[in-house]
């Protein structure tokens, strides 16, 4: 079993930059991809970016492409993602996900742990 926190949610103002966390409880984390989706009210639970095991493959939503980045630290056992420039879209719960694959995934069914989610708000 692998537990997963998020962290780093939070109010920010459209163009605005935040970063989210996550920490993994095992020391497998290394082994696993990782990814990020969200889910805003109403709506369907949708991939973000995704990272491959050793960090060298990653992918991303069309709609994210070029604002966020997401990277991880193996010796940390943790994932991020940097979002810049954010838009009002993109307000909603933010989930951590491992996958026992090793390359990144986009489809929610390949991922078998999830974080509990982390809030991000932004305002126009």
């Amino acid at each position: 079993q692998v537990q997963l926190v998020e962290s780093g949610g939070g109010l920010v103002q459209a163009g605005g930059s935040l970063r989210l966390s996550c920490a993994a409880s095992r020391r497998t984390f290394s082994t696993y991809a990782m990814g990020w989706f969200r889910q805003a009210p109403g709506k369907e639970r949708e991939f973000v970016a995704a990272i491959s095991w050793r960090g060298g493959s990653t992918h991303y939503a069309d709609s994210v492409k070029g604002r966020f980045t997401i990277s991880r630290d193996n010796a940390k056992n943790s994932v991020y993602l940097q979002m810049n420039s954010l838009k009002p879209e993109d307000t909603a719960v933010y989930y951590c996900a491992a996958s026992t694959l090793g390359a990144a995934q986009a489809k929610a069914v390949l991922y078998d742990y999830w974080g509990q989610g982390t809030q991000v708000t932004v305002s126009s």
